[in-house]
């Protein structure tokens, strides 16, 4: 890796923040206070899928917050073939959110790798996450003061992988893409779209997806020392 690397940008859920675990133990939460009566792990099995499809609209401008909100768990109840009615399902996504950020748990070696990293470059976040959601989770999680500058997509206007959303990170970083690398789990929001503006990328690979050899990456947090 080029020594002359002085700014790292990290993806948030899934890279740092442990997005899976953390909206499990939601889920269990609102169900109680709902009184919605579905086995938790039969749900998570669709729901997880359904999600990423919805997420994956979202980036591409193809839906909007509150589609993505209602839609992921409409269409979750129906493949697991249990009505529920509208209002529950609002209540739920406005609960889900309220609670996602009272769990707070971050991947293996999250705060070793930071505080590895933090005296020897400015560490940012690029993510595709709700403003106000995003801010809990970084303060509730104790790693703010980690990074320098956070730019999410309700400030740019479009998600990753647009171009648009590193450039005004970079921007917003006082830093050129010549100086700087992207770590992320998503291939195609935080590599691709990366790689396709010219900055370097790393992709957090703890899903075993099958990558073509030339993408730098690794299964454990800590495995980035051996880059940076």
């Amino acid at each position: 890796m080029s020594n002359k690397i002085t700014d790292i940008f990290f993806d948030l859920d899934h890279t740092l923040w442990d997005f899976d675990k953390n909206s499990a133990l939601t889920f269990e939460i609102i169900f109680k206070k709902n009184n919605v009566d579905v086995s938790l792990d039969s749900f998570l099995e669709f729901y997880e899928p359904i999600n990423l499809k919805y997420w994956k609209l979202y980036r591409e401008e193809k839906l909007d917050k509150a589609s993505l909100r209602y839609g992921r768990l409409n269409d979750t109840f129906k493949e697991i073939d249990v009505e529920i009615e509208d209002e529950v399902i609002h209540n739920l996504s406005e609960d889900y959110i309220t609670y996602l950020t009272t769990h707070n748990h971050i991947f293996d070696g999250t705060i070793e790798l930071l505080e590895y990293l933090k005296p020897k470059y400015k560490l940012h976040i690029i993510t595709n996450g709700f403003e106000e959601v995003q801010k809990n989770k970084l303060n509730k999680a104790n790693l703010v003061h980690f990074f320098e500058t956070v730019t999410n997509s309700e400030m740019v206007g479009v998600k990753k992988p647009n171009p648009k959303m590193f450039h005004y990170a970079l921007d917003l970083a006082k830093t050129t893409k010549e100086q700087s690398i992207m770590i992320g789990d998503n291939y195609e929001a935080d590599i691709l779209g990366a790689l396709n503006i010219g900055l370097d990328a790393i992709c957090f690979n703890y899903h075993n997806m099958n990558l073509d050899n030339s993408v730098k990456q690794v299964s454990n947090l800590l495995e980035l020392k051996a880059f940076l």
